[in-house]
């Protein structure tokens, strides 16, 4: 109301003056005009500012994180049925950096990718690889962790390498990376769709493999240490079979967001927090 009031004020002094003189009429018509574009230019700014600084969210003042908590070490569920794993307190420390409150959405892997991209969620974090398909629906933000596809046998299996899956039946976690490459034709590294059985989690996959479902398993080697561990009889080949970095995901083009997430992750990773948490859940053989 002052500004308006200000402005009123000026438009009648210079009508008042144009009376007198033309030059006066001018010169201060022109000072009213600048004053008031300089204002409205003023305005514009502190808004395009405070917009800027606003970290808009799927729900307000909340981080959702979209996973399938089946993928120890990075998310599972404790005896409690509370979530825990490396991907689980990474997220909440970036939350916490980002002054927001931290929800988890348990899912299947594929519907954990999709939530990110229909913006159901606001970022996937489930042990996901960047790969060139998954770039053309979700942005992703730097490596905070690496993984390592490896190969679950019987002890007593003929399978010594991963030259040796061709023609064998293979089981993955449909969606992952494993399932990606394991199912590509053959002409391009695969093994073909056709000696593949995805399954919805890694633990079902393994559980396959023990019935005799399947030959061998294809998975992350941090969650291929804790099935074999909890069921004798399994080793895990010497030889890898992919190496890659896992990357939080976000809806296409959600900059804001995904410059936010960068930003926290930057902060952990300098002050170790990331390293102590992988550690916790890793250790050194």
């Amino acid at each position: 109301m002052k500004k308006l009031t200000s402005i009123l004020l000026a438009s009648v002094m210079a009508l008042s003056l144009a009376a007198c003189s033309n030059t006066s009429s001018d010169s201060s018509s022109d000072a009213a005009d600048t004053s008031s574009s300089a204002a409205t230019t003023e305005e514009s700014t502190s808004e395009s500012a405070a917009t800027a600084g606003e970290l808009t969210t799927v729900e307000e003042g909340m981080l959702i994180m979209s996973t399938n908590a089946a993928f120890p070490p990075y998310e599972m569920t404790n005896d409690a049925g509370e979530f825990e794993g490396i991907d689980v307190e990474i997220a909440q420390a970036i939350a916490d950096k980002l002054g927001l409150e931290l929800r988890i959405d348990d899912m299947d892997f594929d519907s954990a990718l999709l939530a990110a991209q229909t913006g159901k969620s606001d970022m996937v974090m489930a042990g996901v690889s960047v790969t060139e398909e998954r770039l053309v629906n979700l942005d992703f933000s730097e490596s905070y962790a690496t993984g390592i596809q490896v190969v679950i046998v019987p002890e007593d299996s003929d399978i010594a390498s991963v030259d040796d899956l061709t023609g064998k039946m293979i089981g993955v976690q449909r969606g992952t990376t494993g399932d990606l490459y394991c199912s590509d034709t053959v002409e391009n590294g695969g093994f073909g769709a056709e000696n593949v059985t995805p399954y919805d989690n890694g633990l079902t996959a393994v559980q396959a493999l023990m019935n005799g479902q399947v030959d061998c398993v294809v998975i992350d080697n941090a969650p291929a240490q804790e099935f074999v561990a909890a069921n004798p009889g399994l080793k895990i080949l010497d030889t890898e079979y992919v190496n890659e970095e896992y990357a939080i995901g976000v809806k296409k083009g959600n900059t804001q967001l995904l410059d936010a997430i960068n930003g926290a992750l930057a902060e952990l990773e300098a002050d170790g927090t990331i390293q102590s948490i992988i550690d916790k859940y890793i250790t050194a053989e």
